[in-house]
Formats: C-alpha cells, sequence, structure tokens
C-alpha cells in the first residue's frame, strides 16, 4: 500500500463480548480478548494490535470496548492514542460500535476506507493478512463493501460462510486485484452435511467477521437499512469533542438497537450487489471455544494433551486441552478428549464434543444466582 494511499486507512478494533464458551477462563470483567488464549504470551488484543500497526500506524487505530475494561486496554496497547479510545456505558453489539467508530473517522477524514477487525481472533501468517488488507482497501475505495472470507481447511459447522459469485474484475477493466470476488450471500452455521457441499463446491469462505469499507458508505448504508440506529450514533458523532458529549452519549446509547453488522448491513448490501470478497489463506481461527484453544496451544507446543498455563500436570495414555490458573498438582489417567479448566473458584470439565455447550452452562450459573462466577 502506498504512503498516500495508507494515510486514508484506519482500523476499528471492537473489543466486546465475554466469550461465553471459554467460561470459567473468559468472564466478564477480564473477557477473551484480554487473555492469551494461543500461548504466544500476548493477549488476543495485543496480537490483533501488532499486526495491523505496521500496515497503518498506531495512531490509525480505534478500539471500541466497555468502559469497565479501559484500564486493561489501555495497559495492553500503551501507543493507543486516547482520542482513539471509545467507551461503550453497556454492550449494543457490533453495529453501534463499528459504526460510531467510523462515523468519527469519517468527521476527521471524508475520505477515510474503515477496516474492522474483531479483537479476539487468531492469524497464523501476519504478512499474507496485510495484503489481504491492502487489495481490500483497494476494492473499497471503489464504493463496495468487502469482507475478507478464510479459504476453509475442513468442512466446518462452528463457522459462518460466504458465497462467493466469482472474479469480480475478470477482465482487470476495473483495475482490481485479480483475488477480489463478488458476494451473494452470507449464510448462517449450516449443518454437517451442508458445510461438506460447501466446501465441496468451491464457492464458499469462512466468514470471518472482518469488513472493509469507505467511512462514509458504511454510514450510508446504515441510515437505509436502519434509519433509527444511524441517527443516534451520528447524534453521538457530532456531539463528540465538546462538553455536550456525554449527556447525549447517555440518553442515546442504552437506546440503540441491537443487532450485528452483519444483518444491519452485510446482508442488505449483498442483497443489492455491492459486496466484495478477498479469500485469505492464511491460517486463521476465531477461537471460539476450548477445542479451539488446544489447536493453538498445540500448534506451539505439540502433544496429545494441550496445556496453558502454568499447572503442574501429570498425564497417563490421556489427551485433550488443560487450562489452569493454580498451582495445584493435576494428574490425568486414561482419559480422552477431555477438556478441564481449573480456575481459583471454578472446575469446568467437559469433553471436546460438548465444548460448545459451555455456554450451556453458563446460563445454568446465571439461573442459580452466582453473578460472581461469570
Amino acid at each position: 500500500m502506498s504512503a498516500s494511499a495508507a494515510d486514508h486507512v484506519y482500523a476499528i478494533i471492537p473489543a466486546g463480548g465475554v466469550g461465553s464458551r471459554l467460561w470459567p477462563l473468559s468472564r466478564a470483567k477480564e473477557p477473551k480478548f484480554l487473555l492469551d488464549l494461543t500461548g504466544s504470551g500476548h493477549s488476543l488484543l495485543r496480537s490483533t494490535w501488532d499486526r495491523i500497526v505496521p500496515l497503518i500506524g498506531s495512531d490509525h487505530i480505534m478500539v471500541v470496548t466497555g468502559a469497565a475494561h479501559r484500564a486493561s486496554v489501555v495497559s495492553q496497547l500503551p501507543d493507543l492514542d486516547g482520542d482513539n479510545l471509545v467507551l461503550e456505558s453497556e454492550p449494543r453489539d457490533s453495529t453501534a460500535a463499528i459504526c460510531l467508530a467510523a462515523a468519527l473517522i469519517a468527521r476527521r477524514d471524508p475520505d477515510a476506507i474503515v477496516a474492522s477487525f474483531p479483537a479476539d481472533h487468531f492469524i497464523g501468517d501476519e504478512r499474507a493478512f496485510r495484503e489481504v488488507v491492502t487489495e481490500a482497501a483497494q476494492v473499497a475505495a471503489t464504493g463496495r463493501l468487502v469482507t475478507i472470507g478464510i479459504t476453509p481447511t475442513s468442512p466446518s459447522t462452528g463457522f459462518g460462510y460466504i458465497r462467493t459469485d466469482g472474479t469480480l474484475d475478470p477482465d482487470g477493466s476495473q483495475g482490481l486485484p485479480k483475488s477480489a470476488r463478488a458476494v451473494t450471500s452470507f449464510v448462517e452455521k449450516p449443518k454437517a452435511s451442508v458445510a461438506r457441499e460447501y466446501v465441496a463446491s468451491g464457492e464458499y469462505l469462512w466468514n470471518a467477521g472482518m469488513f472493509v469499507a469507505r467511512a462514509v458508505n458504511l454510514m450510508g448504508w446504515l441510515r437505509e437499512s436502519e434509519p433509527e440506529l444511524a441517527a443516534g450514533i451520528d447524534r453521538i458523532a457530532d456531539a463528540w469533542g465538546t462538553p455536550a458529549v456525554y449527556e447525549v452519549k447517555a440518553k442515546t446509547w442504552p437506546k440503540l438497537k441491537k443487532i450485528a453488522i452483519d444483518y444491519a448491513i452485510a446482508e442488505p448490501v449483498a442483497a443489492a450487489g455491492q459486496v466484495a470478497v478477498i479469500p485469505g489463506d492464511f491460517d486463521w481461527d476465531d477461537v471460539g471455544d476450548f477445542s479451539a484453544v488446544a489447536r493453538q496451544v498445540r500448534k506451539r507446543n505439540p502433544g496429545n494433551l494441550a496445556i496453558l498455563g502454568e499447572a503442574s500436570v501429570l498425564s497417563e495414555s490421556s489427551t485433550g486441552v488443560l487450562v489452569s490458573e493454580t498451582d495445584r498438582l493435576i494428574a490425568i489417567i486414561g482419559v480422552q478428549d477431555l477438556v478441564v479448566v481449573d480456575t481459583e473458584d471454578v472446575l469446568m470439565i467437559t469433553t471436546s464434543d460438548h465444548a460448545q455447550r459451555v455456554k450451556e452452562m453458563v446460563n445454568m450459573v446465571r439461573q442459580t444466582g452466582n453473578e460472581n462466577l461469570l
């Protein structure tokens, strides 16, 4: 990316969500994005920051997070400009977070192209990632919404999919990257049989929740699909930097509609034929459950039992993942695909096959009134 082009590219990192499937490790006070879940020595948030900075610089990165996480985010990202930290009084889902950041950036730079990247994902080949982002920004400059789709490595039922429809610029007349494809639709997480059909067809990519667009276009699409939500965001953005912002935000933010950006913008814009995708062939994972944690830990430390933390472990003929925040000795004998999460106040045990169901246990804990454990 040329220096002049990079001057107008900004990154938005929405850092929210508790990561319920990673309980009791991930909790409201210290959610998934603040944790090291891969054994890298850095939190997922810090890793996200580190792979973006070489592309656009730290002054072009805006982080949106809950007010309760302000101190932790500032501690982990000491180079984050205070003017680029947007605090939510309460979560209102991804559309409000991303579009408020986009609206603020658009008021600073009307030519801005914004790229939104989840704070809690793993990406292996950072150089390949940055090349894909550069291509996505080139396509976004033409007025399209661009998403980054991950080339599937298996028929996963844990991810949403993007259906593509051929090369966007087959004859090169538009000067677009050869990798760019048209998008026909976004598809929810499928059944296993359907996922196999998707992967076999070669027409589908995993939806990684990464979007790139001109900031003014993003807000324009939101005004068409969700006018009340857009109006509320505009009220807050117009008051930003003035004494009135606190009152305006306090009155407006809690009333904003909770809706994911996939539904508010991506799907209707795709239906109008204005979405493109750049395939990413790099290693990617949303680290959504303990099976994913095991995959990432084993990449650094291969073995039958993936261990995250400083626990003392004796394992005999056992497989799975063990995550510990205690210093007690843990002995595991003759069990397969076990998931053990050992914290100071909760011991959670399940299997890899049931890792996605941890969220159900979180609901059960809430029903028992033990909110302090969440």
